[in-house]
């Protein structure tokens, strides 16, 4: 599956658009994340544990938003953002999403 944030894919033509498609995931923290990303809060800087629970949101996402667009039978998804909202108190809401499109070889290749 072809995913790009761009609208065009080099050297194929939209066929045809098959919607928008989107993988959704909430995740919050586990206690042990919570406690040492709490502590490390204390200190400043990155905080390696709500890194960790934000990749794994995002890669779920996007996994979900690839099945989502395999089940049009999409051959890419172009115009792929991200989007996160919070609910509460670390519970977010992370958002995958683009356009399912079907492509053809373009003839200028």
């Amino acid at each position: 599956m072809i995913v790009t944030t761009g609208f065009e894919v080099p050297g194929y033509e939209v066929e045809s658009v098959l919607g928008v498609v989107r993988g959704i995931v909430v995740r919050s923290p586990g206690i042990a994340q919570g406690l040492m990303g709490g502590l490390r809060q204390i200190f400043g800087g990155n905080i390696i544990e709500y890194v960790q629970v934000s990749e794994k949101a995002r890669s779920d996402a996007y996994e979900i938003m690839i099945q989502h667009a395999m089940s049009l039978q999409a051959d890419a998804i172009i115009g792929m953002r991200y989007d996160a909202t919070e609910f509460a108190p670390s519970i977010t809401e992370v958002l995958a999403y683009g356009t399912a499109v079907r492509l053809t070889a373009s003839e200028h290749t």
